[in-house]
């Protein structure tokens, strides 16, 4: 088989960023009155800013498949027409514009240029993207593809907005005590946010410039062992299963917020950090790594909350990683859920620090019902 190349990066991000003040003003207010509970998730959360694909008054701008079909285009602006030898296209997101067609076949439809291609679209949260990535990944090793682009991204704006929300002022008491009560869907709201990332892949590495050679990737479920975490488009029971929205009736579908995105916050604070990333240590063994040849670490955190807790886990395990190789735009680009580690790649990438022969480790967990990603890139 032959080796695969990380060969362009790019990031689509909608409109002008949002700052922390600025952010009720686009997603409105709930009852016509400031959130009491938005100081406190943000300053859990650390994000700074994001972007939203919304105007100021809250009318939307892209849909999610422009954003990633202008991701795309980013990746092929010093050739445009080099996008006509794409001969795979594969995409991930939580929130595709409708049910269907699927999102990677509406993202083609806004590049013909590209021509008649296979096309994959993995559904999902964050793991979502990593998918993508392994499909095109595998696909190129193969030898059954030599130019895929994957991509992951998400429109969440318009799902968070204040008409999806009830009252969260009766939060307020337990979010002063608990800060993982704030991943209900207040936190929600006030982390999530837009955008798009994509990446090239080629069976050879760029002739200037550098490249990145995918050693592995690692995609492992924890679903036979909990209930649902994060959910969107159904009820939770009592028993843990999911009702889905095919079955509520549709006067129920607003009145009981079925189409917002929800979080059991209970399964979070017990699962995300201790089941995924101690599963890290027997795969750097598997593929006899040893956690000092690391040059890099790119997680994806929902939340500045969650880092002290994974470098913590990571130690314990014997895998500990200093913070000076940790590498995050979370405070500058938001959370963005299946794009985020594709625009944090895309950052890392054009900050100009990369040295040939180093080793990045991006690792990616979902909460969804706890999946993880693990990938290992050699910079050449």
């Amino acid at each position: 088989m032959t080796n695969v190349f990380i060969t362009k990066t790019s990031t689509f991000l909608p409109n002008e960023a949002v700052s922390n003040n600025d952010m009720e003003g686009y997603l409105g207010y709930i009852n016509g009155r400031p959130s009491k509970s938005k100081a406190i998730v943000l300053r859990s959360n650390g994000i700074e800013q994001r972007y939203y694909a919304l105007t100021p008054e809250g009318i939307p701008t892209h849909t999610n498949a422009e954003m990633v079909s202008l991701a795309i285009k980013n990746l092929f602006v010093a050739n445009p027409e080099s996008i006509s030898s794409v001969d795979l296209l594969t995409c991930g997101t939580t929130t595709p514009d409708q049910l269907l067609p699927s999102h990677s076949i509406m993202v083609h439809g806004l590049l013909p240029e590209i021509g008649v291609i296979e096309v994959t679209s993995n559904a999902g949260s964050c793991c979502s993207g990593m998918h993508a990535l392994k499909y095109a990944y595998m696909s190129v090793k193969t030898g059954e593809k030599q130019n895929a682009v994957c991509a992951g991204s998400e429109r969440i704006s318009s799902i968070i907005k204040s008409d999806t929300f009830e009252d969260e002022g009766k939060h307020i008491e337990a979010l002063e005590a608990n800060p993982y009560v704030a991943f209900e869907k207040d936190f929600l709201r006030w982390m999530l946010s837009d955008g798009a990332g994509a990446f090239q892949l080629q069976n050879k590495p760029n002739t200037e410039g550098i490249s990145l050679r995918i050693e592995w990737i690692e995609l492992a479920s924890f679903a036979n062992k909990n209930d649902s975490c994060m959910y969107m488009g159904a009820e939770k029971q009592k028993d843990g299963s999911l009702k889905s929205y095919q079955d509520i009736p549709q006067k129920e579908l607003l009145t009981k917020s079925i189409l917002s995105i929800k979080q059991d916050v209970k399964l979070l604070s017990a699962q995300i950090v201790t089941q995924g990333f101690y599963l890290l240590k027997s795969f750097l063994e598997k593929h006899k790594i040893k956690v000092d040849e690391i040059d890099y670490l790119l997680p994806h955190m929902s939340s500045y909350f969650f880092k002290d807790k994974i470098y913590n886990i990571l130690k314990e395990n014997g895998i500990g990683i200093p913070y000076e190789k940790w590498y995050t735009n979370l405070k500058e680009k938001g959370n963005i859920g299946a794009g985020s580690i594709y625009i944090m790649l895309d950052g890392l990438v054009n900050s100009g620090k990369l040295k040939k022969g180093e080793k990045i480790l991006l690792l990616v967990p979902e909460s969804a019902r706890f999946s993880y990603a693990y990938c290992l890139l050699t910079v050449c």
